[in-house]
């Protein structure tokens, strides 16, 4: 019986021990080393930028009340928030990787309709990284729409998944 107990307390402190592992960022669903990696660097940008896919930005955004949005944010931001478009050509094959600094609310918009998610991983211990949202698009001009975002500026990586 004893060698019974001292088994299950092995394990359940094995467990605790994974579990504290799992924290930060690692507890994405996918890597973010490339977002740790561009993000201390990125340039600023202002609402109404191009983006360049494999690149972040510093993106200044402006009162979401005051920003023109190609479509209606698919979650509607709160008073007192901020919010920014941007423009991406979309590389063939049609997989982006969209990655902000802090929590805010991410659409996608091609051909005029707002694209749904593929993916979603949030963690709120990881430092310098809130979120990432994986889209399957065509190929070609699409507008990112940030909105939500509680501060007036964020980082966004525009990436291709790994």
């Amino acid at each position: 019986m004893r060698k019974v107990i001292i088994g299950l307390i092995a394990i359940l402190a094995g467990t605790s021990f994974a579990m504290a592992a799992d924290t930060g960022c690692d507890a994405f669903k996918w890597p973010v080393e490339r977002e740790q990696a561009l993000f201390p660097e990125a340039p600023a940008a202002q609402t109404g930028a191009t983006l360049t896919v494999g690149e972040a930005v510093d993106l200044t955004l402006a009162a979401a009340d005051t920003v023109s949005f190609e479509v209606p944010p698919e979650r509607a931001p709160a008073d007192g928030t901020f919010g920014a478009t941007a423009s991406v050509t979309v590389p063939p094959g049609g997989e982006l990787q969209l990655s902000l600094s802090d929590e805010a609310w991410i659409d996608v918009v091609q051909d005029g309709k707002t694209v749904k998610s593929g993916a979603f991983s949030g963690v709120k211990t990881c430092p310098g990284i809130r979120k990432s949202v994986r889209f399957k698009l065509a190929g070609g001009a699409a507008i990112i729409q940030v909105s939500g975002a509680k501060k007036a500026d964020l980082k966004l990586a525009v990436l291709t998944p790994e």
